[in-house]
């Protein structure tokens, strides 16, 4: 069973991952009437992934006991102005939601909540995959600069780019 203080911090977590989705999915969209098919289609697949996040931790509140909520969010942004900047933004909101995660577990730890603490470890190792990878495109936008090939180029691989955001 849920003791309040978890089953709320559970909630806004499920309403981070689902902003997180909607976030993704805006970038998506933007990426696509751009022209940038490989890096709308990256963006499509983690906007999918963030919302399998959230549905993890709908399940997980309700088999223990609680309730999940899903809260309306916040409309995300249509326009952004450049690929450099919608992947900073990605970085920034994985740090961000790294952050997050980290005063859930903690919260688990102070409510001796082990079982909950032992379920967010895979958020834990989820969040170090997805700052690594986002950081990872960072540098390569960066060394690409404002070259139009190069940004061609980094379009194609990321459409084929497997790896976890």
């Amino acid at each position: 069973m849920l003791v309040k203080t978890i089953e709320k911090a559970l909630n806004k977590q499920i309403e981070v991952e689902n902003a997180s989705s909607q976030f993704y999915l805006a970038m998506a969209s933007w990426a696509e009437t751009e022209g940038i098919n490989g890096v709308a289609n990256f963006l499509y697949r983690h906007s999918d992934e963030e919302r399998m996040h959230m549905l993890k931790l709908v399940r997980y509140v309700n088999e223990r006991g609680g309730r999940a909520e899903i809260a309306a969010i916040e409309k995300p942004p249509k326009k952004f102005e450049s690929v450099q900047f919608v992947f900073k933004s990605l970085f920034e909101h994985e740090v961000k939601v790294s952050k997050e995660i980290n005063e859930l577990v903690d919260l688990c730890l102070r409510e001796k909540d082990y079982t909950t603490h032992n379920f967010m470890q895979w958020y834990v190792s989820e969040q170090i995959e997805e700052e690594a990878l986002a950081r990872n495109i960072l540098d390569k936008l960066n060394l690409i600069g404002n070259d139009k090939g190069g940004l061609y180029l980094f379009d194609r691989d990321l459409d084929t780019l497997t790896g976890k955001v």
